[in-house]
């Protein structure tokens, strides 16, 4: 469908510049305004092509040179909506979307918070659907009086489990408008199984297998490749708990480390177990023998009740729908295709036309994604990323002065980073505060700087399964001096002053010089530890306990008293939407935007190479690409020490 949706946006392109080449548009007339009032621009660019086409035919000009580009174009976006004679119907022949019917909605790959940047004017995201996105389609369809059901094609979901319960939700609420929901799989392990749950009916493809393994991690460690290298990791921490660079510094997990991942198993093994149990109707002890058998091949998935049909797609579909008419859904809704709202977007994204935005009193989405770091970064493409002190610290203080934005939900999924940046956020965040009231909506991780940009907030949101806390600090540098001596570079730092080649030296600190970074990060330990005793309204003494760097799981959280409430994202825009007596109908604004040429030449310019140890790592990637991910990022976090040395940064292996 990538390839239509480029098709669309040419054909309208081709259409909207031939027009705008004759007479000006109605874009001509916005650019430079705050504003753009849409109602009144009407203007159909086929028929102003088509017309101006006719003229010039009929002043005897050769219009286009003789080339009909909407006739040729139209021909070509119809020829690529039908399917090819040898591939599957996308509806049955009696489908009449005026009349009731079926939709068939596929789902699967990788679910994130926001899209990286690709050229969204030609459709498709390159890291995946953005969850948002998926529950604001299943609750369209909810209110489609036609459509009277839905089957879910799910291929294997790349999904963490807050997300799974976010999305659980929305297919709930489809159901409870009275939709039928039923699914088919060929295959489904651990995540993708939960969210099949979900469904009234689940069919099996023959062969097809259901994989309940429990909750798994992985940690990564890197030293050995470290050592190899002769590279020395040089870190010091505060708080017990916390081991953010264990992986650089030692060859295994500490028993800290150890105690943390299992309480984070522990609580997401219970999630399983509840949800499996209460949507198959089972016995908690019934299902964690399951847990235990695993693995389950069609016949045996559906004598333990995990399925309920052991049958081919195509005949799960006639058995469920029946003789009904149905069609292929699209996570697109008609209003995309839109020839006059794909020239506005265009427009959007060449800046010849202001950002859109809600008019009026409304509600803003800020999303806070990725590693927390110092500066710019990549600016606002980036910010689908990364989290740059100075990029988001200017959107919040632009929301605090936006009379019309009532109130603010941050939205984060990051493990920290920069104790610096955190700081700039969290006085940010203050002053939006100040203002207005600010509601945190935690994601897969809200931990470390992630918790402490949070720490301040009007209310805490963050499902049983988030992982959070790890208030703590660790500060070191990478010395790679051993590195260059193998490869025959020696170096002699020399410097005035005692201290003089502290930072820049390539070895290891001097023990006293461990010493002043101690005390250095001692007291940004100090200073966040207050941010979090003021926030929480708690005394400095009752937030120490639970500091040390100790990740705790949102369920744990709230019984600590550094969450207020168990919910997902709906449930903070609703809280918003209350302290602030904002409508429920009016429209979010959501940062960071749609990106523009602009952002996209910011990005481009600025990018990081990711070539470090390349050769490594492409051996790694052979053997297991999920393990060569991990080790990459962790490498990049290596690398970022040489700008930050402390930082407040959470590093857990992903929960699978």
């Amino acid at each position: 469908m990538g390839a239509l949706r480029m098709i669309r946006c040419v054909a309208t392109l081709a259409a909207a510049l031939t027009a705008c080449a004759n007479n000006p548009s109605p874009l001509d007339k916005t650019v430079g305004h705050d504003k753009v009032d849409t109602k009144k621009t009407s203007t159909d660019p086929w028929s102003t092509l088509t017309s101006r086409t006719a003229d010039k035919q009929d002043d005897g000009e050769d219009a286009l040179g003789g080339f009909d580009i909407k006739g040729m174009l139209q021909k070509v976006t119809e020829n690529m909506e039908k399917p090819g004679p040898y591939e599957a119907p996308e509806k049955s022949a009696d489908f009449d979307e005026a009349k009731p019917h079926w939709g068939v909605l596929g789902m699967g790959g990788k679910v994130v918070e926001r899209e990286a940047f690709s050229f969204s004017i030609f459709g498709g995201g390159a890291r995946g659907k953005e969850l948002r996105r998926v529950v604001e389609r299943l609750r369209e369809f909810a209110k489609d009086d036609k459509l009277t059901g839905i089957l879910l094609r799910v291929e294997g979901i790349d999904i963490s489990l807050p997300d799974v319960i976010e999305l659980r939700a929305a297919m709930h609420e489809l159901r409870k408008a009275g939709k039928r929901l039923v699914c088919h799989t060929e295959d489904a392990a651990n995540a993708t199984y939960l969210v099949l749950s979900a469904c009234e009916r689940i069919g099996l493809a023959p062969l097809g297998t259901i994989a309940i393994t429990g909750p798994a991690a992985m940690p990564i460690h890197i030293k050995p490749l470290l050592d190899k290298l002769g590279v020395t990791a040089d870190f010091l921490h505060v708080g017990a708990y916390k081991g953010a660079a264990e992986p650089l510094t030692r060859d295994a997990p500490s028993n800290e480390m150890k105690e943390t991942l299992q309480g984070i198993l522990d609580r997401h093994y219970a999630t399983t177990v509840e949800i499996v149990a209460q949507e198959r109707k089972m016995q908690p002890a019934e299902v964690q023998g399951l847990i235990d058998t695993a693995l389950f091949p069609s016949p045996q998935a559906k004598a333990a009740k995990l399925v309920d049909e052991v049958v081919s797609f195509e005949a799960f579909r006639d058995t469920m729908i029946g003789t009904a008419p149905w069609t292929e859904l699209e996570y697109e809704t008609s209003s995309n295709k839109d020839q006059l709202k794909a020239m506005m977007k265009i427009g959007r994204f060449l800046g010849a036309i202001p950002p859109e935005r809600p008019a009026g009193p409304h509600v803003a989405v800020v999303y806070a994604l990725g590693n927390i770091v110092d500066g710019g970064g990549d600016g606002v493409l980036g910010a689908r990323q990364e989290i740059a002190s100075h990029t988001l610290v200017a959107t919040l203080r632009a929301m605090a002065n936006d009379d019309d934005v009532k109130a603010v939900v941050l939205r984060i999924d990051s493990g920290g980073g920069s104790a610096q940046a955190s700081e700039l956020i969290w006085e940010a965040v203050a002053q939006v505060k100040a203002k207005k009231p600010v509601i945190v909506s935690m994601s897969d991780v809200a931990a470390s700087g992630g918790y402490y940009i949070a720490s301040g907030a009007t209310k805490i949101y963050a499902q049983a399964d988030t992982l959070t806390g790890s208030i703590g600090v660790v500060g070191g540098k990478i010395a790679p001096g051993g590195a260059l001596a193998k490869i025959g570079v020696n170096t002699f730092p020399m410097g005035k002053g005692k201290r003089a080649t502290m930072m820049s030296s390539l070895s290891p600190w001097t023990a006293e010089e461990k010493a002043v970074i101690q005390q250095s990060m001692e007291d940004v330990y100090k200073t966040f530890v207050g941010r979090v005793a003021d926030g929480r309204k708690k005394k400095l003494d009752d937030v120490l306990p639970i500091a040390q760097g100790r990740v705790w799981t949102g369920a744990k959280a709230k019984e600590l008293g550094l969450v207020d409430e168990i919910g997902g994202l709906d449930a903070a825009l609703a809280e918003a939407r209350t302290l602030a007596k904002v409508d429920a109908t009016a429209e979010l604004e959501v940062y960071p935007p749609s990106p523009t040429l602009r952002d996209f030449l910011q990005g481009f310019s600025s990018g990081v190479s990711s070539g470090v140890f390349g050769s490594e790592l492409d051996t790694l990637r052979a053997i297991d690409a999920r393990v060569a991910a991990a080790a990459e990022d962790m490498l990049h976090l290596v690398m970022s020490f040489h700008k930050t040395q402390i930082q407040a940064v959470a590093v857990l292996p992903a929960i699978r």
